[in-house]
């Protein structure tokens, strides 16, 4: 597999982390770039480990967890994005009760639900017998780049405005986890 190749995938992968990346820059309470990096690293790490998770499980663990793994990344992504409405809901304008979706429980949530793909790419290079260790290195970086980049350009956004940006945030998370459903039931193709 050549970089051209990997790189492809790379940026297949990470536009999930990339759009929760946007997401979670949106509804930050003040651009940091501590919590920018924090994001991208999160996103970047899981992205990058599932491969080679994947690779190390190989076939075997393919088959038990192909079955449900869409379930997981939709339960995941609707369990945060449904939090993030309730609060965008139920907080009056108080700035300090806002959604933090850089708390590591969530960021942790995210970046599994967003990066369970990967980890079926790399049972798919355990299969094809691809050495791992050059795809994991350019996903990871790919997809901290392009998280950081995302969540850095959406939070200057999401401040200009004076709405409450969880609501927003927990639709799209929401949305997200029906499409990876959808998709994986093989509903999405019908409708497009």
């Amino acid at each position: 597999m050549n970089i051209a190749e990997i790189l492809f995938i790379a940026l297949g992968l990470s536009m999930d982390s990339l759009a929760v990346s946007i997401t979670c820059g949106v509804i930050l309470k003040r651009f940091r770039i501590r919590h920018i990096f924090r994001i991208a690293l999160f996103m970047g790490i899981f992205q990058g480990i599932m491969p080679l998770i994947g690779w190390m499980a190989g076939v075997s663990f393919q088959k038990s967890i192909v079955d449900y793994d869409h379930w997981i990344a939709f339960g995941l992504l609707f369990l945060i994005g449904s939090r993030m409405i309730w609060e965008g809901l139920t907080s009056k304008n108080d700035q300090n009760n806002r959604f933090d979706p850089t708390k590591a429980v969530t960021l942790l949530a995210l970046a599994i639900a967003t990066s369970i793909d990967a980890l079926a790419v790399g049972i798919s290079f355990a299969m094809l017998n691809i050495q791992v260790a050059e795809p994991v290195i350019i996903i990871g970086i790919t997809t901290f780049l392009l998280s950081f980049l995302g969540a850095s350009f959406s939070s200057k956004f999401g401040q200009k405005f004076n709405f409450k940006m969880e609501i927003v945030g927990g639709i799209i998370l929401i949305g997200m986890g029906t499409k990876i459903v959808l998709e994986h039931l093989h509903l999405l193709a019908v409708y497009l």
